[in-house]
């Protein structure tokens, strides 16, 4: 079984996104929260410390390494908005292509605001997100 440090957890989102320091970042997170929440049905859970997630799914790695994960989720840092698109983006580069100012790592889209991206491509992103997963880990 994985040790990660990351997991699912009782705490409080709500609190959490009021300790946000930023009233910016507060706001962006607060929007998100209410998108990924009609895009998934899901009820938000905190992940570790700083992830707000939503649903999850198990997996299992071919060197038996295995465990659980948000489907889809976000982290308000301090220098930008951390969004989490489990698939990675590969499949994804017409939405990116318009979608406006951002970086990406390997399943992460960093933002520094959501007023640099078109937030209903944002949303389009986040739902093939979700699509994908379920079509991946049912």
């Amino acid at each position: 079984m994985s040790q990660r440090k990351t997991t699912q957890n009782d705490a409080d989102v709500n609190a959490f996104l009021d300790r946000v320091e930023n009233p910016r970042r507060r706001a962006d997170a607060r929007h998100l929260l209410a998108l990924m929440q009609a895009v998934t049905g899901e009820p938000p859970k905190m992940w570790g410390s700083s992830i707000v997630g939503f649903g999850s799914y198990h997996y299992r790695y071919a060197s038996g390494r295995e465990g659980d994960s948000l489907v889809v989720g976000f982290s308000p840092r301090k220098q930008n908005l951390a969004i989490y698109i489990m698939p990675g983006f590969s499949d994804y580069g017409e939405i990116l292509s318009r979608l406006g100012k951002f970086r990406t790592g390997k399943s992460c889209l960093y933002v520094n605001k959501l007023d640099d991206v078109d937030l209903g491509l944002l949303e389009e992103l986040v739902r093939e997100s979700v699509a994908e997963m379920g079509r991946r880990y049912g």
